[in-house]
């Protein structure tokens, strides 16, 4: 019997699983490939504290840390979780395992643009992921589609590995902060606002993207090798479903200040959640809450 269980092994749920050791708590976290955790994807990291380098250096770094601190590491993809008595049932493809707590902490997957042959480009020119895929099209033409932050960040990084870069932007103006906004101008990227991609063209791979501009009101051809698609996250949070936990319409889990969900002995961290900012130092901070939150249920009773 743990006393916590984590389900997610990106910077939320090592760092819940940091605390609840450091807790004196038994403490066992579920790392998956699927989905991955998106900090393992990150090329450079800039904004977090005290660490310059790679997502999976750091990544790397909090797993050590957890181990180091007497949590448990399974490399085990978790189906589902069971409730009885007031304890947890773990229900992984390799095992079960019980625990009086959970701590979800899942992130989520890229979300699909719903271009016509986007699907069956994936993986012959289509992308979600720039730092996975950009070596591919060095010295190529890419299109980077998106509005908010990952699309700049994803434009940015390419450009600098040697891409041919336009970025297409579904709005008149792009959702990030004016810094990252300047880095895009200072390189010269090549920009298309109000535009949205309608086809994918190409024979076995991808050659051309149809196109369509909402200010001029018709459809245009862009020739391009490769298309990173960077419109955000679906949080991967089926897995809560069956237990009752609450998720807003976007399917992200409802939590209060605390980390607590509606549902006793159950908290949730990270990317998975309803909080207004998906960055590694926040759900870092959302983990070290959750397990704090579950030290004080085992604990006090709250």
């Amino acid at each position: 019997m743990y006393d916590v269980a984590i389900i997610g092994g990106g910077p939320a749920g090592l760092t819940a699983a940091i605390y609840a050791a450091r807790y004196g708590l038994k403490t066992v976290f579920f790392e998956t490939v699927d989905p991955v955790s998106q900090l393992s994807l990150a090329a450079n990291i800039e904004n977090y504290p005290g660490f310059e380098g790679s997502g999976m250096e750091l990544l790397e770094k909090m797993k050590e840390q957890a181990v180091k601190a007497g949590a448990e590491w399974k490399m085990e993809k978790v189906e589902r979780v069971e409730k009885s008595d007031g304890t947890f049932t773990i229900v992984s493809e390799s095992g079960e395992y019980e625990t009086k707590t959970v701590i979800v902490a899942t992130g989520g997957k890229h979300r699909e643009a719903g271009i016509e042959g986007e699907r069956a480009f994936m993986g012959r020119g289509v992308s979600y992921c720039a730092t996975c895929d950009g070596n591919f099209f060095r010295g190529r033409k890419v299109i980077v589609y998106g509005s908010g932050k990952e699309a700049l960040e994803d434009a940015i990084y390419l450009h600098d590995i040697g891409c041919k870069v336009t970025i297409v932007s579904r709005t008149p103006s792009f959702r990030a902060e004016k810094a990252l906004i300047d880095e895009v101008e200072k390189r010269g990227i090549d920009i298309l606002t109000s535009t949205t991609l309608r086809k994918v063209v190409g024979s076995g791979k991808v050659e051309k993207i149809i196109a369509y501009s909402r200010e001029r009101k018709k459809e245009f051809e862009i020739e391009a090798d490769g298309i990173f698609v960077a419109i955000g996250m679906r949080p991967a949070t089926d897995i809560v479903a069956e237990l009752g936990v609450e998720r807003d319409s976007m399917g992200y889990i409802k939590v209060d200040k605390e980390q607590r969900t509606n549902v006793k002995g159950v908290f949730a961290a990270g990317d998975c959640c309803d909080n207004p900012l998906k960055q590694v130092v926040t759900a870092c901070g959302d983990g070290a809450v959750a397990a704090y939150s579950a030290y004080k249920y085992l604990t006090e009773g709250q």
